[in-house]
């Protein structure tokens, strides 16, 4: 089978021609287009939930909370993850999308992505270097932390159905990351 591979630019300037409907519900990974699962009620609510936990990060102007938007990893791999704490910057990234060196911490919430975000776009985080990911199973209603990237992977995984995650200083008790 052929396939054609796209670079992050050329996925924008598709998106920028109307090729890509403004709404669509797409990332670029490893050079291909990829339609990203429907959102239920719990993720949103969990989506919602989380920005609120992490907002004061941002007023305190330690970090930029940013909600599924696009984080450039490689030339070819754009993903939009459900969260990130991005570096501060003044302009709030006005001139340029942010970069895996950017990222402080990735948050993917799953209801039907569970496999994908672990087996496809985790992979993709270690490999750019994201420091920190927290992927939210909302099926198993528990949070899985990741530290410690490389090329293979994460060297460092938890499973964590209670207690506290922590980000920048800023201590959230699991059980309010669950709607």
């Amino acid at each position: 089978m052929l396939r054609y591979r796209f670079t992050a630019e050329e996925f924008h300037r598709m998106a920028e021609a109307g090729i890509l409907p403004e709404d669509a519900r797409v990332e670029l990974v490893e050079g291909e287009i990829v339609t990203m699962s429907p959102v239920g009620k719990r993720h949103m609510a969990a989506v919602k939930r989380l920005m609120d936990l992490l907002f004061p990060l941002q007023q305190a102007r330690k970090a930029l909370l940013q909600v599924q938007d696009p984080l450039r990893l490689s030339p070819e791999s754009e993903p939009q993850p459900d969260l990130a704490l991005l570096s501060y910057r003044e302009n709030f990234y006005r001139d340029k999308v942010p970069e895996a060196e950017d990222a402080l911490l990735v948050i993917e919430v799953a209801d039907t992505s569970l496999d994908y975000d672990l087996t496809v776009k985790l992979p993709l985080y270690a490999k750019a270097g994201i420091p920190e990911v927290w992927v939210v199973d909302l099926v198993r209603d528990r949070v899985h932390v990741f530290r410690k990237p490389s090329g293979e992977g994460y060297g460092e995984r938890q499973t964590l159905e209670e207690g506290e995650l922590e980000a920048l200083g800023l201590k959230i008790p699991v059980k309010e990351v669950l709607p």
